[in-house]
């Protein structure tokens, strides 16, 4: 049978999916990119705010429309099940298997429930992955779910609590991917620097670095969504002294102000951000920081939200993420009574993202007359242009550099080179 796949959301559900990829060709099943084409769609969807919800929702009616042709079977996993699974049942008859991202561990089970076939009991797993994300590029999750227990997110209640995965275990899978040609390892999790914290009492990213780097055919090792109460001095001065770690740092912060930073129960506070962000800067000075912020939480005065808008202005991140808050069921948040009218929180977000355009413009412009180097992914239709990444930039977060192709072939894909920015 032929199945085609849909990933909705963050990367770490991305692991999942190539996880699911990677089993059922294992089952000698057909991988195709066109539903029209599949006899099954899978869809792995995405639960965190209202805009994922609707993606996932859309989604998964436009691929019931393909039971009307060729498609037998449609099955939706992932987190919007594990929120609302039974609601789903009912609105949605047209799926025929739903699997909460708790349920995982019996994934092969349920989907030998509809497919009437009898085979040994099967498990997702990190070893047997389908990649997603080119030859040279891949995904490393270090660990599952969340205890932060922020009052906006959903996560905990969807993922669960923090569960780190086993140092020798990623290694082993890190080892496997250098092998297989990969050569970008990008280190996920929901917090990356409480990674060990459950199994070995303390943060142990730092020490999981180092021995990440041992790996030979391995060039360049990103890790991504590191908290700022959790970036010790150790973690700072592994990412200096290595020649494999790409001096990034992605810092979701979400605020500056303090009232509103206490009443998202985050660890941080003003003080405490600006300290690390200092000591980064000042220990790494070709440093990217990129974070992200929230406007429009419950109780944001207007005086909160100007403090945000100076320091984003002050601080000048390399790349910002904004985004407003969603009223997220069953959240401590969700219950606060100063909910921020829609249209003020679209106003703030606008204002916010204007003015990272501005900041990005001249950060940008200070880079003209650098050489990098760059890992080469595509090319342009016309064949002008070699796409590639440099170190300033994450996989399908941030931004691209476009190398002039003078010979017009596309030799180069899957190269690293140097490249001098010019315009």
């Amino acid at each position: 049978m032929k199945i085609g796949f849909i990933s909705l959301g963050c990367s770490k559900n991305l692991v999942d999916t190539e996880m699911m990829i990677g089993l059922f060709k294992k089952h000698h099943f057909d991988i195709v990119n066109n539903p029209q084409k599949a006899d099954i769609i899978l869809i792995n969807t995405c639960g965190f705010i209202e805009s994922a919800k609707e993606e996932a929702i859309n989604t998964i009616l436009e691929m019931c429309e393909y039971k009307k042709k060729k498609c037998k079977y449609i099955i939706a996993t992932g987190c919007l099940v594990k929120r609302y699974k039974e609601e789903l049942k009912k609105s949605i008859p047209e799926v025929d298997l739903w699997i909460s991202c708790n349920d995982y561990e019996e994934f092969w089970k349920e989907i030998e429930s509809i497919l009437d076939i009898k085979e040994e009991t099967d498990y997702l797993d990190y070893h047997n992955r389908i990649l997603t994300t080119g030859n040279k590029t891949a995904y490393l999750k270090i660990a599952e779910g969340c205890s932060n227990n922020c009052t906006y997110c959903a996560i905990p209640m969807i993922r669960g609590p923090y569960i780190s995965r086993k140092i020798e275990d990623i290694i082993k899978e890190a080892e496997e991917l250098a092998n297989s040609g990969i050569e970008e390892l990008i280190v996920i999790a929901q917090d990356t620097t409480k990674y060990g914290i459950d199994l070995y009492k303390e943060p142990q990213l730092a020490k999981l670095l180092k021995q990440l780097e041992k790996i030979k055919k391995i060039k360049w090792i990103r890790f991504l969504y590191s908290y700022p109460e959790t970036i010790t001095d150790e973690l700072i001065q592994v990412v200096k002294e290595s020649s494999k770690i790409c001096h990034y740092f992605d810092i979701p912060i979400q605020h500056i102000a303090n009232p509103v930073l206490k009443k998202m129960n985050r660890k941080s506070n003003a003080e405490s951000i600006k300290k690390v962000l200092n000591k980064i800067r000042t220990e790494i000075p070709d440093v990217i920081i990129r974070s992200t912020v929230m406007v429009g939480f419950p109780g944001e005065t207007k005086e909160d939200f100007e403090e945000l808008y100076n320091f984003i202005k002050q601080e000048k991140f390399d790349k910002l993420g904004a985004f407003s808050y969603s009223k997220e069921d069953g959240t401590p948040a969700s219950k606060l009574k100063e909910q921020i009218h829609h249209q003020t929180k679209k106003s703030r977000y606008n204002k916010i993202m204007k003015l990272q355009q501005e900041i990005s413009r001249n950060n940008l412009k200070r880079k003209i007359g650098n050489t990098y180097e760059v890992l080469i992914e595509d090319i342009s239709f016309d064949k002008k242009y070699y796409i590639g990444r440099s170190y300033m930039d994450v996989l399908d977060i941030d931004g691209v550099v476009f190398a002039e192709n003078t010979n017009k072939n596309s030799e180069l894909i899957g190269k690293f080179i140097k490249c001098k920015i010019t315009r």
